[in-house]
């Protein structure tokens, strides 16, 4: 099969499209004909060599979707739809940037009846299933609560201004470019806010007593004034490090952390454990 393959760090020049050998289908994984793959930072990430050093031949790759080719276990017929992420993919296996890729079958998701094409299909699973993560295994929110997506412009951000609308939310997007606003509410946003690196007054002037709950996708450099945003008991759940190291250095607990908040961080990593089954994804639905 032909996968792209990188043997040393650096831009895009060094994926090579070369001819590989597939990998053979263990008793727990499943065979998938790749007919798009989406673009993460973690496959930029991998090739520039911020997550370790290049000492093999590596396939980038952590989601794709396509059709089954082989399932030994026969749960997933040959020829239906599904999508997959994570489970190792570009780490201890083979990404999807390839024709062919393994997977473990737990981190297959069901397509089936699902018409969109290929290329917007692929623009799905590691960001609605990231958010979707959050916001519901995470956050736990709930219909009718405050919502802030700080980073709203990113794929991811803008993944979960539609999904949160879809469960009835109320939505708070930021960016830091007044050009992007019109964007924002197109998405779905209620309000959208000029990102300037201290906008917790600004989020208080829309909602007084503070929000329920926000998506950190800026990370360690804004998630201090995003907390400040919350009502006591609110929620912050870091799904995001656009804004650099997700290092927080000299955190006061108590002057730092508003009365009752929480802080978290969701791990796309979790997708297919016994943690965070895929079996309830709302993939399906969301496409």
């Amino acid at each position: 099969m032909k996968a792209y393959v990188i043997e040393r760090a650096g831009g895009p020049e060094v994926l090579e499209l070369r001819d590989i050998p597939p990998a053979d289908v263990n008793a727990d994984e499943v065979r998938i004909r790749v007919h798009a793959f989406g673009l993460n930072r973690a496959e930029a990430y991998l090739r520039a060599g911020k997550m370790g050093e290049i000492s093999a031949p590596r396939v980038p790759g952590i989601e794709a979707v396509g059709e089954i080719m082989h399932d030994p276990s026969g749960t997933y017929r040959t020829g239906q739809r599904v999508a997959t992420a994570m489970g190792g993919m570009q780490f201890g296996r083979a990404g999807s940037y390839a024709e062919e890729v393994v997977v473990l079958r737990s981190n297959v998701v069901d397509l089936d009846g699902v018409s969109l094409p290929w290329e917007e299909l692929a623009t799905l699973p590691e960001a609605y299933l990231t958010v979707w993560g959050a916001l519901r295994k995470t956050l736990a929110i709930e219909k009718g609560q405050t919502l802030l997506v700080r980073g709203a412009t990113s794929s991811v951000g803008l993944a979960a201004i539609v999904y949160a609308k879809a469960l009835g939310l109320m939505v708070i997007a930021t960016t830091r470019s007044s050009q992007n606003t019109e964007r924002l509410r197109d998405m779905g946003a209620d309000h959208v806010v000029i990102d300037t690196g201290e906008i917790a007054e600004q989020v208080r002037a829309l909602v007084p007593a503070g929000i329920d709950a926000a998506l950190e996708i800026v990370g360690a450099a804004t998630v201090r004034d995003t907390i400040n945003a919350l009502k006591p008991f609110g929620s912050v759940c870091v799904i995001g490090l656009l804004g650099g190291p997700p290092v927080l250095e000299n955190v006061h607990l108590i002057q730092d952390l508003p009365g009752a908040a929480q802080l978290s961080f969701f791990p796309s990593g979790l997708f297919g454990t016994a943690s965070l089954p895929l079996s309830d994804t709302p993939l399906p639905w969301l496409a």
